[in-house]
């Protein structure tokens, strides 16, 4: 269970949160001035340098938006001359690519970033690069919106679906919920989908969807759905019969099982739903009306998945990658200390703790909760220090001992270790940047809160 400490503030990081974008700044120059693009995106570390890993093209967004996290945290033009030149240069693509769920995730993190420092005052108005910056957003959203899976009307009445995953119509992930902000922006910035016959799909509409569909089949509450219906937890990934569309089971493609909890994918549904509940809130009042209950199933799933997330992760914030992960028993009473990265039956997963963090500080601000906001708190002290922080200059990763996919074991493991450690993730670099950037936003009472779709106040 994660130990609490109300002593800490956003204000006491600030020194750690310096050492850490001094740290950043070097290790973005030095990848992209090393990296290789025909390689494909960099995905993870193999020995301290990145890596491709094909599976989808997911992680290029991060890469190039971790330049604009660093403008935006130190005002460094250099790296808004970067981030900028290589969203231009190389995001295109990304664009307008039917075959991922992940337009969020590529497309927010940098053309979503220059429409948000923009609109911030942070850069320079510019009338074309805004319109620029919009029209791939509203695209973005489209054609995330298309890869869509039309289920029965709820008990309700009212119309299902879910933008599915890269797996195919019959799959919906619960990462996918972060990835929403894709909609979210597009929606906000008057976009629409096509269809047949020159039908008009709301994206609004779908998000709502979608959401509804990921706290009813990917999160679960105690109400005995199986065996193992622990309040908070979730499944990777929920399978459909596309014959009929009913649900028919709980899978997963990353954790250990279909019963457990894999934690990134709890850490997505936790940050996801708060920033959707962010988002709703900032919309005018007719549209909060015509999502009726939406904020409630929200705030439902956000609260739920934090309180497991407090109970099931060590002292320290930072979680081993499943929480039925068979090699845990070997561990003790795991839950009652700090986190050990170096341990020789499991790995801990600290993307999925940067991750969540971010989610725990949003909820705790929505709420008034300290109880989350003192977690993530908690979480961002201990990923910006050893050792969890890579201080080493020869080390191209930012943030140390996190796991992509380890039953499929991609994960590096070092010699001498049985379990990987000690290597980095595009992802995981991205969002302990992220983190800091709102740690760094709650330190000064006069910065608008950080948000992916624009300014709101404190």
């Amino acid at each position: 269970m994660i130990h609490l400490d109300d002593t800490l503030t956003p204000a006491s990081l600030r020194p750690a949160l310096d050492r850490m974008w001094d740290l950043s700044a070097r290790k973005i120059l030095a990848l992209d001035a090393r990296y290789d693009p025909a390689a494909g995106a960099p995905v993870f570390t193999v020995e301290g340098r990145y890596t491709a890993r094909g599976w989808t093209e997911w992680t290029q967004g991060f890469q190039f938006g971790a330049a604009l996290l660093q403008f935006d945290a130190t005002d460094d033009r250099a790296m808004l001359d970067l981030g900028r030149a290589r969203t231009v240069e190389r995001m295109a693509p990304h664009v307008t690519h039917f075959g991922v769920h992940d337009h969020g995730f590529n497309n927010v993190s940098t053309y979503g970033a220059l429409r948000r420092l923009m609109a911030e005052g942070r850069i320079e108005q510019d009338g074309w690069q805004q319109k620029f910056y919009e029209m791939a957003l509203v695209a973005s959203g489209s054609v995330q919106a298309r890869r869509w899976t039309a289920l029965p009307d709820d008990a309700d009445g009212r119309r299902a679906g879910y933008v599915y995953s890269f797996n195919g119509p019959q799959s919906l992930f619960v990462d996918t919920i972060r990835s929403m902000r894709s909609l979210s922006l597009a929606h906000q910035l008057g976009g629409v989908l096509g269809g047949e016959h020159d039908e008009a799909v709301s994206l609004l509409d779908r998000l709502v969807m979608h959401a509804r569909a990921t706290a009813r089949y990917n999160v679960y509450y105690g109400e005995g759905r199986d065996g193992y219906d622990v309040p908070g937890r979730t499944v990777h990934e929920a399978i459909f019969n596309l014959n009929d569309c009913a649900f028919r089971c709980p899978s997963t493609q990353q954790g250990y099982s279909p019963f457990t909890t894999w934690t990134r994918g709890l850490a997505w549904a936790l940050l996801g739903s708060a920033e959707q509940l962010e988002w709703l809130a900032s919309r005018p009042g007719d549209e909060r009306a015509a999502v009726g209950d939406l904020p409630d199933v929200l705030l439902r799933t956000a609260r739920a998945t934090a309180d497991f997330y407090l109970a099931h992760t060590p002292t320290d914030g930072v979680p081993y990658w499943d929480t039925g992960a068979p090699g845990l028993v070997h561990l003790g009473d795991y839950l009652a200390r700090a986190a050990d990265p170096y341990n020789a039956f499991e790995p801990v997963d600290s993307s999925a703790a940067a991750i969540a963090a971010q989610g725990l500080l949003r909820l705790g601000r929505l709420t008034g909760d300290d109880r989350y906001t003192q977690a993530g708190l908690v979480t961002a002290r201990t990923l910006l220090s050893e050792p969890y922080l890579s201080t080493d200059a020869r080390h191209e990763g930012l943030l140390l001992h996190a796991v992509y996919h380890w039953p499929n074991r991609w994960d590096h493991v070092p010699a001498g270790q049985t379990v990987a450690c000690g290597e980095s993730c595009m992802w995981g670099d991205y969002h302990l940047r992220e983190l800091a950037l709102t740690v760094q936003r709650m330190a000064d009472p006069s910065a608008p809160v950080y948000t992916f779709f624009g300014p709101i106040s404190a």
